[in-house]
């Protein structure tokens, strides 16, 4: 590991402060995920800003019936919280499906969030990688890519999003804020902080340098079932081979994508009328493999089948 200093301000404008004044530092949450790629010679921030004992941890309901989660609440912290638990259990049942009870009591909601990619050739430095030295190229475009994207790749990368908890926030419209480097407040779409590889698969999400995610906000929970199914090559601890968080008649998926991918052609099929089949089979329409990850289409298609006939009783699966 390469030698970085460290601070732990005291307040979240101390925070900022610190940012701002060293554009290339790292904020440090639960550590999880960053502490693992500094070790791994991935990640080299020069100044660490511990973020640990800001005063974002709380639980809170919203005007219009919905949760503020502070953006330092643990993973273990959200799943358990009573509210949680009966009016989104989609949220629930994906935070407990991740990583280990260990992990969970440590991993923060902001971190989850911004948790990198689990893919084999970005953790492996003799390997070229786009993501982690941008122009050395995507070692997964001819090698083994059977974790790999469906949707939304490009030659530069073909990565996937490990997060379970964001596919859940993303199904249920949940939005992040924020604070600038600068200041300033901002309010963002989960299911749009993420950014598809392009030609800059580097910039994983559409926050600023110094930018702080201070809560998740859930709006009150829409009508209908909610459910979260996911398919791993182990029964525990293991990242999704794909993924599927059905609420009502939203879809989102895990393991397919390098971002949380909403269905939308799904759902508006589901809103005009289509049977559950027809309707997954829109987006499926669209998805783009890479040979060994061919099978990955068959799989969610089965899996959101089943979710939306649990979530829609009455509609056929």
């Amino acid at each position: 590991m390469k030698p970085f200093t460290y601070e732990r301000p005291k307040d979240i404008a101390s925070a900022i402060k610190a940012m701002r004044a060293n554009p290339a530092a790292k904020f440090l949450a639960g550590g999880t995920n960053l502490l693992d790629l500094m070790k791994s010679e991935i990640e080299h921030p020069p100044h660490l800003v511990d973020i640990g004992r800001l005063p974002l941890a709380a639980i809170e309901n919203t005007r219009d019936g919905g949760l503020r989660i502070g953006a330092m609440t643990t993973n273990t912290q959200v799943a358990s919280d009573a509210r949680v638990r009966s009016l989104y259990p989609v949220l629930a049942q994906a935070i407990v499906s991740g990583g280990s009870a260990q992990l969970r009591n440590k991993a923060t909601t902001g971190g989850n969030l911004m948790q990198r990619t689990r893919c084999a050739y970005f953790y492996d430095t003799a390997k070229p990688c786009n993501k982690r030295l941008p122009g050395s190229g995507c070692a997964a475009l001819g090698g083994l890519n059977r974790n790999s994207a469906i949707f939304g790749t490009s030659d530069a990368c073909i990565a996937t999003n490990p997060s379970d908890m964001a596919v859940a926030l993303a199904a249920l419209d949940a939005r992040i804020e924020t604070l600038t480097a600068e200041g300033a407040t901002r309010s963002l779409a989960v299911a749009d902080m993420h950014r598809l590889p392009g030609d800059t698969p580097e910039i994983e999400t559409e926050l600023k340098s110094g930018e702080l995610i201070t809560s998740v906000i859930i709006p009150p929970a829409p009508p209908g079932g909610q459910i979260y199914r996911k398919v791993r090559d182990r029964a525990s601890y293991a990242g999704a081979l794909v993924s599927v968080a059905a609420v009502g008649g939203r879809v989102a998926w895990g393991g397919v994508a390098l971002k949380p991918w909403r269905a939308e052609k799904t759902e508006a099929a589901l809103v005009a009328g289509i049977e559950i089949p027809e309707a997954v089979g829109a987006e499926l329409a669209t998805a783009e493999p890479r040979g060994a990850n061919s099978f990955k289409i068959t799989l969610i298609g089965r899996l959101t089948a089943a979710a939306l006939g649990e979530t829609l009783a009455g509609r056929r699966a």
